[in-house]
């Protein structure tokens, strides 16, 4: 397909999938379908939070992060779903083949949404008809709603995608910036967090309008170098590529975990830790890759959180050295205080055949005391695929994934 795109301009798509842990488990059982439902964690923990839940559910007051029983309080028939980790990832998978039919220029940035570039492709229809013909197949095909962003630029795509849900499609454009995007409250913008959209109030900057007006050099004083990056896209300036490669794009993995109950207890947290390293190593193995640096999160009863770091001598990618070095980090700064949440994740990863590429004699030498390195410096002439969309066939489906949002991108990169 060649889209019909007269202007010659980019025309980037947005896809985003409404409600989606909810809309998947609706999909697969249409008893829950117009019902009050929530995707939850441990229900019967602390831990148990509302990771997503359908616009039913939004609708009686319940919001993504608060606890079950909050949700319960403000909707007493709220249906309560463990996270199937199998299904979504299955309809993800199901999703991006969906898009790849369309155009090889798909970069998953989620596990439920992802950008297009459609500039390319040939088509009689308009970049609107094929964005109407798209969202209509993924609802037949998969029974899963989802919202469509049309733009010249990645970021305009982010944004209209939000700006109608469910099942909306949203044309945004350079000149309409002023009528639609620039009114908006500046906490709505894409990329400004919380903590960046109270420093812009403080400053004036209420709406996307006021920061697309404001003084760059001023910005910079605010945010450094990302105060000019976010004026630009509030003027609509984005030249980010759809980078399909990008989601072979890695540089820390970790895991993190809240306790069932604040604790002091040294053989509580030790087994928390241990959980922790074998989930990283297991990451860690499914993308053939080692890391030379370990952070250690640590969140204390009072929410008061601390994060510390070390540059290692070596790679490393196995749960017995994350472990042993975690735990040197944990016991050099920890306050003897009740701990409420661990995290494990190693930095600066590079996949193993890099490494083995990056290596002197020295340190080869150094190095091959440890068996894992070795053996993948031993196996160097396996190949590392790279085409995202010919591996969705061959994923093998074995392991329990830790994060919804960080662990769906193993199945693309998967050797």
């Amino acid at each position: 397909m060649t889209a019909n795109n007269p202007h010659k301009g980019r025309v980037i798509f947005h896809i985003d999938m409404n409600c989606f842990y909810a809309s998947v488990e609706a999909a697969y059982n249409p008893d829950l379908k117009g019902k009050a439902l929530a995707i939850a964690g441990n229900p019967e923990e602390r831990k148990g939070i509302v990771v997503t839940s359908s616009y039913e559910a939004r609708a009686k007051g319940v919001k993504t992060t608060m606890t079950i029983w909050q949700a319960k309080r403000n909707c007493p028939e709220l249906i309560v779903m463990r996270p199937n980790f199998e299904r979504y990832r299955a309809a993800s998978k199901a999703l991006f083949r969906i898009l790849s039919e369309i155009t090889p220029d798909v970069q998953p940035v989620s596990i439920d949404e992802g950008y297009m570039d459609i500039t390319h492709v040939t088509s009689d229809l308009t970049p609107l008809q094929i964005a109407d013909s798209l969202q209509k197949r993924v609802l037949d095909e998969l029974d899963l709603p989802c919202s469509i962003g049309i733009a010249p630029n990645k970021f305009l795509a982010k944004m209209a995608s939000d700006m109608k849900k469910p099942l909306g499609i949203t044309v945004l454009r350079k000149r309409e910036l002023a009528s639609t995007l620039w009114p908006l409250p500046i906490g709505e913008m894409y990329g400004v967090g919380e903590k960046t959209a109270t420093k812009l109030i403080e400053k004036g900057i209420k709406t996307i309008g006021d920061l697309a007006n404001y003084n760059t050099y001023e910005l910079k004083q605010v945010l450094g170098i990302n105060g000019e990056r976010l004026k630009n896209r509030a003027n609509g300036i984005d030249n980010r590529p759809v980078d399909p490669d990008a989601v072979f794009e890695f540089k820390s993995i970790g895991s993190s975990q809240t306790l069932p109950y604040d604790t002091v207890d040294e053989q509580e947290i030790r087994r928390l830790l241990a959980i922790l390293s074998e989930n990283v190593e297991r990451r860690m193995k499914r993308k053939n890759a080692a890391g030379q640096s370990i952070q250690l999160m640590i969140r204390y009863q009072d929410r008061k959180t601390i994060t510390r770091s070390k540059k290692l001598y070596r790679y490393i990618d196995g749960k017995d050295e994350i472990m042993y070095e975690a735990e040197e980090l944990f016991h050099k700064h920890w306050n003897q205080e009740p701990v409420r949440l661990l995290g494990i994740t190693l930095q600066d990863v590079e996949v193993k055949k890099n490494i083995a590429k990056q290596l002197d004699l020295f340190t080869y030498e150094k190095e091959a005391g440890n068996e894992k390195l070795y053996e993948a410096i031993e196996g160097l002439s396996e190949k590392y695929g790279k085409d995202v969309f010919k591996k969705l066939e061959a994923v093998k489906e074995d392991q329990p994934r830790t994060s919804f949002q960080k662990d769906f991108l193993d199945d693309y990169r998967k050797e």
